[in-house]
């Protein structure tokens, strides 16, 4: 399974004693390419609006609790920048997203 979140937290990896993850860096555009199939874990609705108007694709906002199995791959959208401002649908002066491929092997 493919997942597309806002943050990447190693408690998605359950209750293993030892994990090995690939990570990649991603363009806006492999994203877009990827994210067609990927279910959306994205906790915040201005990100996931934000999201959707980057990626040219309704992304949905779902708080869910996401837990890995081998083989399953996240898409990331990292943010940096100044804190978003309630309602925002678009990144602010100086914000950016890092995009990764996290696959658990």
């Amino acid at each position: 399974m493919t997942w597309l979140l806002n943050a990447f937290s190693l408690s998605m990896l359950g209750e293993r004693d030892s994990a090995r993850m690939d990570v990649q860096r991603l363009t806006l555009d492999e994203v877009r390419a990827r994210c067609g199939g990927a279910e959306s874990a994205v906790g915040h609705p201005d990100t996931a609006a934000i999201f959707s108007r980057l990626l040219g694709r309704e992304v949905e906002h779902a708080r869910r609790h996401v837990v890995l199995a081998p083989g399953d791959a996240v898409i990331v959208g990292q943010y940096a920048g100044p804190r978003l401002p309630e309602g925002a649908t678009s990144l602010p002066e100086g914000g950016r997203f890092s995009w990764f491929l996290v696959t658990v092997i």
